[in-house]
């Protein structure tokens, strides 16, 4: 908060006085989280701050002042107090969102809680025009837009600014949920500046055959969610009409993955992926009369069956697999995953789980069995798959994560603040420490591969290294599992303080920690553990382990 020097020149009395007047302005809450303020019971943490900043020229003066919690103001990320306001709107729909088990907030969620999405777009195609009104918000007015011919596609579409009672957010084709970058788009238009490209959505008539239809919004939802948090009512919109939404999925699809021009996060292709792979199904079972009901081909013939896009449909295969695993409702890892990129409060990013857990234990080929293989038997490898990976990634989760990770305590620059002596809960430098991929990919390679590998060989039971929960691993073999990791955690380098600069300071390599655990060094020298990892000798229970 800038020095004041209004503020300063106030007596307590008139400070006070201005405490009251702003608190009723305010309707007794905070101007940024808008929850209840009470003058004596926060009377020790509370703020008064400038709306607009005085580094933007705002005022030095009673009309430019809000109160709010000291906690909402410390931690509000923008100097602009309405853009703070905006975000801390945002982040109640995010954690909505979250309750309800759902990764994140969308378009739709934000369109939602501004009163949008309410009405059907009712309009009729003429020549190479369209007509339509806004009757359901009191506008009779036809309006008439020319219609644009893409030559390539073949599609229609024309351009309209409609109200956002007609927008609804299309989440098949695109399910991202909105990333931290709202924020800069909310500062960004908070000054006044335009949006320099619209968003795309698609309209077709109800089945019914009337001729309303929703405007489906699939692209552009991070700018239109930032005007609708600043109070826009409408907004410009490129609309395809009737067009295959197969086909704009998969364009889409494309943009983010080989096209690389839009900044999908690695969750969201699998997710997409996963769709597209469930159409697949579809068609396949279309084109070979089979009913709903019948699974009976593999993923083999899949891949044979659409061989023009031979390496698409391997993709489909494996993403709709992750995709599965990471909304399984029994993954407690996915509570300490940050869907899209790596942020401060939360400790492992999707692409580490990409890189670790996928990478180690996923298979990816197409499999020669029957999709519906072993399903009543519950032996059918990708289900085994699935469960066993949740399994694995919930035991990881509960040994290093639940009820040790603090996300107010964060991850950044969590090793500087060592290093200056700052205390930091040793469950939770653990957990960061354990996060990092270059280890977590080392735990999983140099260890838990290990002991399932190591069972196998000692019963001569024959498992296939690239398909090793394919097999159902008994109790005996999860309970080594476990004491292996409960080991591995109890490790004192996890929460060493000395090894901050020299081991933790930089991302290493995985070979670094393949050294590591092999010899107890570093490549650099320094002692990181008192001897090399013994995995078998770390598979029996903690307190028969001598140190």
């Amino acid at each position: 908060m800038a020095k004041s020097n209004y503020l300063s020149s106030l007596t307590d009395e008139k400070l006070a006085d201005l405490r009251q007047r702003l608190l009723a302005r305010q309707n007794q809450r905070c101007f940024i989280c808008e929850d209840e303020i009470d003058l004596q019971l926060h009377s020790d943490s509370l703020d008064i701050d400038h709306i607009d900043p005085l580094a933007a020229d705002g005022l030095d003066a009673e009309n430019n002042f809000a109160l709010t919690h000291s906690k909402c103001n410390r931690s509000k990320g923008a100097s602009n107090l309405e853009v703070a306001q905006r975000m801390s709107k945002f982040e109640r729909l995010q954690n909505e969102a979250r309750n309800n088990g759902r990764r994140g907030a969308n378009l739709g969620d934000v369109l939602t809680t501004y009163g949008g999405s309410t009405e059907e777009l009712r309009l009729r195609q003429e020549s190479n025009l369209v007509k339509f009104t806004l009757s359901a918000v009191g506008d009779d007015t036809v309006r008439v837009a020319p219609t644009c011919a893409d030559r390539l596609s073949g599609m229609s579409s024309f351009f309209a600014e409609l109200p956002i009672e007609y927008l609804h957010h299309d989440d098949k084709i695109n399910p991202r949920t909105i990333g931290s970058n709202l924020r800069g788009l909310i500062e960004e238009f908070q000054k006044g500046r335009p949006q320099l490209h619209v968003a795309l959505a698609w309209w077709a008539p109800e089945p019914e055959g009337d001729s309303a239809g929703r405007v489906r919004v699939f692209d552009g939802q991070h700018k239109a969610a930032a005007q609708i948090l600043l109070g826009t009512r409408s907004l410009p919109v490129r609309v395809f009409l009737s067009p295959d939404s197969d086909v704009l999925r998969q364009a889409n699809t494309n943009a983010g993955s080989k096209l690389k021009q839009v900044a999908f996060d690695t969750a969201v292709m699998h997710h997409l992926g996963s769709s597209l792979y469930a159409d697949r199904v579809a068609q396949f079972k279309e084109m070979r009369h089979l009913n709903d009901d019948d699974f009976s081909f593999s993923e083999t013939e899949l891949v044979g069956f659409f061989s023009g896009e031979k390496r698409e449909m391997l993709r489909y295969i494996v993403d709709a697999q992750k995709d599965a695993i990471m909304r399984h409702e029994n993954n407690r890892l996915t509570e300490f995953v940050e869907w899209a990129g790596k942020g401060a409060s939360l400790p492992l990013s999707y692409s580490a789980i990409d890189k670790t857990f996928f990478r180690e234990f996923l298979f990816r080929k197409a499999l020669a069995t029957d999709l519906d293989d072993g399903l009543e038997t519950g032996e059918n490898p990708r289900q085994l798959e699935r469960d066993q990976l949740v399994r694995l990634m919930t035991m990881y989760a509960e040994a290093v994560f639940v009820d040790k990770w603090d996300p107010d305590t964060g991850g950044r620059r969590l090793e500087n603040r060592v290093q200056k002596g700052e205390a930091i809960a040793h469950a939770h430098l653990r957990a960061w420490r354990l996060s990092r991929e270059e280890v977590l990919a080392n735990v999983l390679s140099q260890g838990v591969r290990v002991v399932l590998e190591h069972y196998y060989a000692l019963r001569r039971q024959s498992v296939r290294r690239d398909r090793l929960l394919h097999t159902r691993a008994p109790d005996e073999l999860w309970d080594a599992v476990g004491s292996f990791l409960a080991n591995l955690v109890a490790l004192p380098c996890w929460v060493d303080s000395q090894l901050s600069g020299t081991v933790f300071g930089s991302k290493q390599n995985l070979d670094f920690w393949e050294r590591v655990f092999d010899t107890g060094k570093a490549p650099n020298g320094v002692q990181v553990l008192a001897q090399k990892i013994d995995v078998i000798e770390m598979t029996n229970p903690p307190d028969t382990i001598l140190t």
